[in-house]
């Protein structure tokens, strides 16, 4: 028996890396969605109103959106990766953070009033406004350490770690998004019960800037605004890229045994790389389009030349990459065919 019959010892599946959720951002998902659930309820049983919306719809919308990222985190910092200790404890802040901010919008909503832009002077709001100030920058940064030091990594396979990464980069500008709402000017309102109130910010930009925009049409379920341009859908958008890359990159794997192009890892991540910039693209124009106080259900001829020149690039990128696909998968069955011909040996010249 030679040494390649013989059997190995070494066993064909290698054990897989101790991997563990995030404790404190798993903890803070499964609060976040109790809440959810929480103003769900409260929302059929309380029927004061915030501009024109349930008081416990705001806390229900953070709650979702701090359940899907917390989520992603914890199960994104559970891969092996270098600086795991740094990004264990941005993860510990941004889950600390999350759970301190959206516990503010919690105790406005039951006061009645807004949690943010609210210049009343009374204690509670004076003392939760400084802590609302400083603890939406934590956020921030927390994110952006934690993108920054996987950005550079191979956390996982390839299709998977490029969707982390372009996920995270978008989110990033996500969350900055919500530093501009602050730019938008002032509004005059009243709290559920009636009081004036002034805000000195808000996410919907109209012409002429009235001093109520806010609220004056919106959506039904999300409450974005028909009136004018709302940058929180640029912000949701952002925010959740990450996860839709992840499935991306899940759903490549799952078609890739039975369609051929898309069984090398690097034809996916090419893939999820031209995903990204087209996602990017759709974001940006989400952005312009808000600033230029037009409503996401109304976009004119420049907004919809815009999306549609996103869709042709990232239909172009796509094709591109089937083409490389293609012509890599024709270049190595010619080598592999090559290989199993063995080399002509020359004639020997006739005996005499």
């Amino acid at each position: 028996m030679t040494t390649l019959d013989r059997p190995s010892l070494v066993p064909t599946t290698l054990p897989l890396p101790d991997r563990r959720l995030h404790r404190p951002l798993l903890a803070t998902t499964a609060a976040m969605a109790a809440l959810a659930l929480f103003s769900l309820c409260a929302m059929a049983f309380d029927d004061r109103m915030l501009l024109g919306e349930s008081v416990w719809l705001k806390p229900l919308k953070f709650a979702v959106a701090f359940t899907l990222y917390c989520g992603t985190l914890a199960w994104l910092l559970s891969f092996p990766h270098r600086g795991r200790r740094l990004t264990w404890w941005m993860g510990t802040v941004f889950a600390a953070t999350g759970v301190v901010d959206v516990g503010f919008i919690v105790l406005q909503a039951a006061r009645g009033t807004f949690s943010h832009f609210n210049t009343q002077h009374d204690t509670v709001n004076d003392i939760g406004q400084q802590v609302f100030a400083s603890g939406v920058p934590g956020l921030f940064l927390a994110n952006l350490v934690i993108a920054v030091t996987l950005s550079w990594q191979r956390v996982t396979d390839r299709p998977t770690s490029m969707a982390i990464r372009a996920g995270l980069g978008i989110a990033v500008f996500g969350m900055a998004l919500g530093y501009t709402m602050g730019f938008s000017g002032k509004q005059q309102t009243t709290d559920a019960y009636g009081h004036p109130v002034t805000l000195n910010g808000g996410h919907t930009f109209l012409h002429g800037q009235p001093e109520v925009r806010d609220g004056v049409a919106g959506m039904p379920v999300t409450h974005w605004s028909t009136a004018g341009g709302d940058l929180r859908v640029a912000h949701f958008a952002g925010l959740h890229g990450i996860q839709l890359l992840i499935v991306a990159a899940i759903v490549l794997a799952r078609l890739a045994p039975s369609i051929g192009w898309l069984r090398t890892e690097r034809t996916r991540t090419r893939l999820i790389g031209v995903l990204a910039l087209g996602y990017t693209g759709v974001v940006a124009t989400l952005v312009w389009q808000a600033l230029r106080t037009q409503p996401v259900t109304r976009p004119d001829g420049e907004t919809l030349t815009a999306l549609g020149l996103v869709a042709a690039l990232t239909a172009l990128g796509v094709g591109l990459v089937y083409t490389l696909s293609t012509r890599e998968r024709a270049t190595g069955r010619h080598a592999a065919l090559s290989a199993t011909v063995p080399p002509r040996a020359p004639v020997p010249p006739m005996s005499r």
